[in-house]
Formats: structure tokens, C-alpha cells, sequence
């Protein structure tokens, strides 16, 4: 059961990389119906990087117990997104670590069965990201990183995609498929 909310919504929520940040922030701006939640490392980073976002409820990471997770006992998103995902947040993920808001979000989610779009920043053996300042470096993500997103693949109700054009993908595909009605098998 939804807690007071007519229609249920996505939480997107950003971790402290700032790997298509930006990027991230704009597909955010196109969908309706979307609560942004923000670790400790994200509040950085976004005033780090400069970006704004124009959403209109944002939870931050204010609490030891991260209250805002209780929302999802109460059926209030069919969808969590988490992106960008820092090698950091992809690692406590996979070894069921939920000591911050984003990775209880994760875990919360997991628990009540709903469903989980991971951006994870480190996919391949080296990478082009962009640093404050408007300016790209060259990142060689370390084989434990890539392993934590290989077994995050794994993970029940959850799809980790690798660059945005997947991203963008999974919430259509997510988005269409909440609008396709249910058929019934008859008997």
C-alpha cells in the first residue's frame, strides 16, 4: 500500500562519483515523478562540480538510521536508480554493507523487491571521466572494482548497465514496462 501518494515514484539517488554526473542529471530532469537521494559524498560532489538539479523532493544523508528508507515498506517507488555509482558504493553493495543512505536504499529496495538500475562507474580496465573543472582524465579501474560489478550482476532485481546509452534504456524499458497492463492467463 502507498503511503498518501496517488501514483508511485522513482528514487534516483547519486553517489560521490562524478563520472556522468552531469549526464545523469539530465536524464533525471526528464522524468516526472522522481525523488533524488543524496549520500554525504554526493552533496560534495555536486557542489564540487557545480551542478544543480531541479527536483522536488531530495533526501539527504542526515541520519545514523536512514529514516527516508522507510518509504519503501509503505510501496512508494516502483523503481530505484542509483547513478553514477562509485567503485565504493558498488563494494558495500555486494558484500550487503548498508551504512549510508544510498546503500540502504539498495538493500531496502532488494527487501521489498523493487527493481534496481545500477550505473556503475567502473566497467572497463581504463576510462576517460570527467574531474571538476570541466576537464577529462584517464582512469584505470582496479580488478576488484571490476569484479564487485561483474557479482553485482548477479544481484536479484537488479540491472547494472555500463555507459549511459544503457542507462537511458533500462528506465524505458523499467517506465514502459509499469505502463504495459498485466494479462491474465486464462484457464
Amino acid at each position: 500500500m502507498a503511503l498518501k501518494e496517488e501514483k508511485q515514484r522513482l528514487a534516483w539517488a547519486l553517489t560521490g562519483s562524478g563520472h556522468y554526473l552531469r549526464e545523469c542529471l539530465d536524464i533525471v530532469q526528464k522524468l516526472e515523478d522522481v525523488d533524488l537521494f543524496l549520500s554525504k559524498a554526493a552533496a560534495e560532489i555536486l557542489q564540487q562540480y557545480g551542478y544543480a538539479h531541479n527536483v522536488g523532493r531530495v533526501f539527504q544523508d542526515k541520519t545514523a538510521s536512514a529514516v527516508p528508507v522507510e518509504l519503501f515498506y509503505h510501496g512508494v517507488y516502483h523503481t530505484v536508480v542509483i547513478a553514477p555509482t562509485s567503485s565504493n558504493t558498488v563494494a558495500k553493495m555486494v558484500c550487503g554493507i548498508s551504512d549510508n543512505l544510498v546503500t540502504n536504499i539498495f538493500a531496502q529496495a532488494g527487501k521489498c523487491r523493487v527493481p534496481t538500475i545500477v550505473f556503475a562507474c567502473d566497467t572497463e580496465p581504463e576510462l576517460e571521466s570527467e574531474a571538476p573543472r570541466e576537464h577529462l582524465v584517464k582512469v584505470y579501474p582496479r580488478r576488484i572494482d571490476l569484479e564487485n560489478m561483474e557479482k553485482l550482476k548477479t544481484f536479484e532485481e537488479t540491472t547494472v548497465t555500463a555507459d549511459m546509452a544503457e542507462l537511458d534504456a533500462a528506465i524505458q524499458a523499467r517506465l514502459t514496462c509499469l505502463k504495459e497492463p498485466i494479462s491474465v492467463k486464462s484457464t
